[in-house]
Order: C-alpha cells, then structure tokens, then sequence
C-alpha cells in the first residue's frame, strides 16, 4: 500500500499535523506555487478555481480501468483484485457514458426540485423533533442529535426500507467512504473492502425484503428497472443502493456540522443570518464554499491534458480539489477565506462538482442544510459550544465527528 509522504512544504500531504482540523493553509500555499502538482505518488493535484470547473466539464474518465501503470495504481489495483467490486466499481459515481447515463437516468426524477420541494414538510418536521429534543436536553452532540439522522432517515425514506441498524450501517458508510482519498497502510485498505462487502450484503438483504414488499419508493423502481427492462443486473442493483445510502446521507451531515461550525466561529454572520432569515438559502451556499462537505473529487486521462502549461499523461489520476477551488482568492476575491452568508456569488462553489457527474442529490442537500441549520439558528439564540469539536479524520468527507453543543445559557 502507499507509504506516509515524506515532508515537503509544497507537497500536497494531509499526513501533517493540523490537516485534519484546517486543510486550507495548505491548499493556499498549493494554489500560490504549484496549482497543477505532479505528485511524486503517482497522481496530479489540482488547486485553482477556474483549472479544477475546467476539469470538472471537460468530460474526462471516472473509470479506474482507464489507469495506466504506475505507482498510484498500487492502491487502485489492490481495491480491484481483492475487494468486492459492488459498492467501489459499479455504481453511477465511478462509470462514464454510456453506462453512467443508463444509470443515472433511472433516479433522475426522484432527485428533481420539484419532486424533492414536496419533501419540505416532511424535512421540517424531522428537524422540528430533533430541536426538541435538543431543548429538552440543555444541549447535545450536534451530529448525533440533528446533522446525522436527519439525512439519514430522509434516504432511508426514499429508498423505501425497513427498519435497519442505523449505527452499523453509519460505521460502515464511514469506512467505505475512505476509499475515496489516499489510503496509507493494508490495515486501512483491508478495513475499507471488508466495510464494502457487509454493506453490499446489507444492500442484497434490503432488496430481497423489498422484492416481497414492494412500494411507491425508489428501491421498487430500482428493481422494478432490472426485471422489466433489464437495466441493471444484480451486481448494479447493489451498488446503486450502496452508493444512494451512503452518499444520502454522509456529504450532508458535513454540510450541517460544517456551516454550525463556521456560524459559531463567526458571530457576527450568525447575527446577519438571525437578523435576514431570508438569506437562509444563500447561507448554505456560503457554507458549502467556505468548508465544502466533499473536499475533492478524481477524474482520469484517456488522452495528454493540458492544464497551465502542463500536460498531464493519458492513463493519470487527477485529484480536483474541490476545498481549495472554493477559497481561491483570484474567483472569489481577497476575501475568499472569509465568510460571508450574504456573499453575491457564493452559488458558484463547486462542492456539488460539475459536467456530468455533478451531484444528483444537489438540491436535497441543499433542502436538508436549509431547512435544519435556519431553523436551529432561529429556534436557539444561545446557541454555542458545549465541548471541544472532534473532526472526523477523513481527507476526503471532512466534518466533525462529535460536536458538543448548548441550547441554554449557562
């Protein structure tokens, strides 16, 4: 498996002490000196706002078959030959057209903004319940008690499934999710697959229950595509539920832990939000450009690609950093490390990505940080914290993993 990178100040190395709680120091020294990086572990690190949308619509692979050899491709390899391809190889998120296409046209119309505007009462109540239990409480863990299972159970919901071990399924989500960024021992590597084949069992185990069970849901028509039409085999079944319970759920409890987080730390915006409720809608947008849910996202070369002079190699792996793309000073002004709930164009953040595989659930997640982090704000004037935060360790899906917070004043 990779090795930990060895220390150099303008290598892109989360390993560093602080990377998990502050990533962005890091991304700024990126953008100022090498915003196209040639990474000596066999990958290309992109940093500036205007290369990484280039590179989000320039219609580039997702398929890891596309590598050519080299040494990233230790740790794709690895993941290809001794895990479960289900969950890491199949779904709508790692093919490209024709088959991406197929795939995804078949939840489209669950995903629309008029179909996931009619799940605003639904949203509303679900964050209505958590407040009151927070206020009955005093206070609690912020991800435990709103920012986890209110999107958790609105998937859930919509998938059609039936009563599940809501906290296995979190521990294992959280696991697969970390195939998604640079894996530095077997340990972790055995962990992630292992994670992949229960949740594909999981998965096959849901369906079967919903062959008997079938209703007005998502999984019915899923699986009502595979035996009519024979759009998706078995294997692709699988993975697109894998893939819908997983990122349902685990990129906006970032959203709401995150934008709380950037509130608390700025009470002045905090004190704009309460005052403008109607900036509720641009706020997520701030709060997905100021701490993006998903930090960066991959796309491989079927041919050379030229970015700033550079040409990267047919067959390269290149990382688009979302989180970077979203504080670069020459988009979004001086100010870009700032934030600023009112800010004009805070909806160009490319945390949601862009071209073909731009994020399906966009606007649920949207719905979702709207509706929970306006009405927390709203219902909570003392709002504030209660305990130290604990960021969750991942690169990739960086949020808190316990956010202690008060409700009353103390």
């Amino acid at each position: 498996m990779t090795d930990l990178i060895e220390p150099d100040a303008l290598l892109f190395n989360p390993f560093v002490p602080g990377f998990f709680e502050d990533p962005y120091p890091q991304y700024k020294m990126l953008r100022d000196n090498d915003p196209v990086q040639n990474h000596p572990l066999g990958f290309w690190f992109v940093s500036r706002f205007d290369d990484v949308s280039t590179l989000l619509k320039a219609g580039l692979s997702v398929e890891v078959a596309n590598l050519a050899p080299g040494p990233f491709n230790q740790q794709i390899e690895y993941f290809g030959t001794e895990g479960n391809a289900g969950a890491l190889n199949l779904s709508m998120l790692d093919r490209d057209p024709p088959d991406h296409t197929r795939l995804r046209s078949l939840v489209t119309k669950v995903f629309t903004r008029r179909a996931v505007a009619a799940l605003e009462p639904r949203i509303t109540a679900l964050v209505d319940g958590a407040l009151d239990e927070m206020a009955e409480k005093g206070g609690c863990d912020l991800v435990e008690e709103l920012a986890f299972p209110l999107p958790f159970e609105v998937i859930s919901e919509m998938l059609g499934m039936p009563p599940t071990d809501h906290a296995r399924i979190r521990q294992l989500s959280g696991t697969l999710v970390r195939s998604l960024e640079i894996v530095a021992d077997e340990e972790a590597a055995r962990a992630i697959m292992d994670a992949d084949i229960e949740l594909a069992s999981i998965a096959r185990e849901l369906i079967e229950w919903k062959r008997k069970n079938p209703g007005d849901d998502l999984l019915t028509a899923l699986i009502t595509a595979e035996h009519e039409g024979q759009v998706l085999n078995s294997d692709e079944l699988v993975a697109q539920v894998v893939l819908l319970y997983v990122a349902g759920h685990e990129t906006t409890v970032n959203l709401i832990a995150n934008g709380v987080n950037a509130l608390l730390r700025n009470p002045d915006q905090l004190a704009l939000l309460r005052a403008k409720p109607e900036l509720a809608a641009n706020a997520v947008e701030e709060f997905l450009r100021y701490d993006s849910p998903v930090q960066q996202t991959r796309r491989i070369t079927t041919e050379p690609y030229v970015l700033r002079d550079k040409e990267i190699p047919a067959g390269t792996f290149v990382l688009a950093c979302l989180g970077s793309a979203n504080r670069d000073e020459r988009f979004f002004g001086p100010d870009a490390g700032e934030l600023r709930v009112d800010r004009p164009d805070a909806r160009a953040q490319v945390s949601f990505g862009a071209g073909p595989h731009h994020c399906l659930g966009a606007a649920l997640a949207r719905l979702e940080g709207q509706v929970a982090i306006s009405r927390l704000v709203q219902r909570f004037p003392d709002l504030g914290f209660a305990g130290q935060l604990e960021w969750n360790g991942r690169i990739n899906l960086r949020g808190p993993a316990k956010f202690p917070v008060t409700v009353h004043a103390t």
